[in-house]
């Protein structure tokens, strides 16, 4: 009786033990900060803190992969517990029969356990282990998620972590986009990523990938047309660069994002479209001396952003303060503030667009403002003055409405970089006394454009109701 409960008393604490045996959480590594557009395109990405293009855990592995994966690693993955006895027979009579290592039986699931424990010495002691929390992985894991987890952090040469990384840095796609071959080429990689590459050892990575593609056609998963045009894919040539839109947007929110998956608003095409403007112009600029500038397109429907260009470049040169953000740094506002005043004006009965305001030579307090050509023109309807962003009328008009009247329009509307108070700015704040930053301009004038078209709108409508 009491060996009985010395056994069971054993089995109990075993059973705990065996329990608690599988780290977590089972990677710790630190990841790569990516930053995906509002479709989920791939914008940009950081290097991870190890200096390993390691991305975040994906939640599951393309079909096409998957297949390969399995025919090349484990073909009874979806059937066994962890770990394959057959494959671990057949390995242990291969090594027995070589006199040396040469197949190791290990499962997908046995080297997920293996890269999670830092690739221990290759032991029968850490085999042991390996079997072990092998079953114990299978316990808490599906096997979607086995095989997501060991396709999120397999070595793929060089400092290539991880299929979607992989994916990106050798064909500059996402990985449900790359074809048969390539997916073969991401399966073999692993299994030897020191030795293969693709900057070397071509014709042996060539000969693993195409004994795989044939592996697949006499499975019948490729047809003889697939597996004919497969083989005769070329190799990767170089590693690519990884997608780098929109740069100074991510290391600005990496600053106040702790997530290592950021998605944004943008819209991956524009942004392409705007950054290549923006370079252009930048080029034409830099003959005036004049080195950065940014960009920021909203929608004035959804406000949402859909393009964010920090400063005209990204890379070595800062000197010139290209790393800077300088969308959320506050600059002159200059005259951007003009079309404000005078919707406000408007909506407050003061003004009609072509109501005459004066343009003569005008001094408040010592305070003389002039036009940009230093030309008077007399009297002018209000929005010839706004279009040719006239100062003088531009001053009288603030002087009329009030200071701290348009002050307290322009803070409710959003504008949070003035930090003064009213009287400190006086009528310089219409012509540049003021501070701003792209930001919020970029806000309150897609609010401008979206309350004139509501007004627009209420106004046809009730034309639409007057009798005829």
């Amino acid at each position: 009786m009491f060996k009985r409960h010395i056994i069971i008393i054993a089995l109990l604490i075993a059973s705990i033990f065996y329990w608690q045996s599988l780290p977590a959480p089972l990677f710790t590594k630190p990841v790569s900060t990516v930053m995906l557009d509002r479709n989920g395109q791939l914008l940009s990405a950081h290097i991870a803190k190890d200096e390993q293009w390691r991305f975040p855990t994906i939640k599951h592995v393309p079909q096409k992969l998957k297949q390969a994966i399995l025919t090349f690693e484990d073909k009874r993955f979806e059937y066994h517990p962890g770990v394959d006895p057959i494959a671990m027979a057949r390995a242990l009579y291969l090594n027995i029969s070589n006199g040396r290592t040469v197949s190791g039986g290990s499962t997908i699931s046995m080297q997920v356990i293996r890269m999670a424990r830092d690739n221990p010495p290759r032991t029968l002691w850490e085999k042991a282990k390996e079997v072990i929390l092998a079953t114990r992985l299978e316990l808490s894991y599906s096997k979607d998620e086995i095989l997501a987890l060991y396709a999120s952090n397999a070595p793929y040469g060089g400092n290539v972590v991880g299929l979607e990384a992989a994916s990106w840095r050798y064909f500059g796609r996402t990985p449900e986009q790359l074809s048969w071959a390539e997916n073969a080429t991401l399966a073999v990689l692993p299994n030897s990523p020191a030795l293969i590459h693709p900057g070397r050892n071509r014709l042996r990575l060539k000969n693993k990938r195409d004994g795989l593609l044939a592996s697949l056609h006499e499975n019948k998963t490729l047809t003889d047309i697939e597996y004919k045009l497969a083989v005769l894919e070329l190799l990767p040539i170089k590693p690519k660069r990884i997608p780098h839109l929109a740069p100074h947007l991510l290391a600005t929110l990496m600053r106040n994002n702790d997530s290592p998956k950021i998605k944004t608003t943008l819209l991956r095409a524009e942004q392409t479209k705007i950054e290549r403007l923006m370079l252009h112009h930048a080029k034409f600029l830099s003959l005036r001396d004049i080195h950065n500038l940014a960009a920021l397109v909203v929608d004035n429907e959804s406000f949402d952003v859909v393009a964010y260009v920090g400063n005209s470049q990204f890379g070595n040169r800062f000197e010139r303060g290209h790393a800077i953000d300088i969308v959320h740094r506050s600059r002159s506002s200059g005259s951007i503030l003009k079309p404000f005043l005078f919707a406000r004006m408007i909506q407050s009965g003061e003004l009609l667009p072509d109501t005459l305001v004066t343009d003569l030579p005008t001094q408040y307090s010592g305070y003389m403002p002039e036009n940009y050509d230093r030309e008077y023109r007399g009297a002018v309807p209000a929005k010839y003055a706004l279009a040719r962003s006239l100062n003088v009328p531009a001053v009288r008009m603030l002087r009329q409405h009030g200071v701290s009247r348009f002050y307290s329009y322009l803070q409710k509307t959003g504008m949070r970089s003035l930090i003064r108070p009213a009287d400190d700015y006086g009528l310089t704040l219409i012509l540049g006394g003021a501070e701003a930053n792209l930001w919020d301009m970029a806000s309150i004038y897609a609010n401008l454009a979206n309350t004139a078209k509501l007004e627009r709108y209420e106004l046809d409508k009730s034309y639409a109701l007057m009798p005829s």
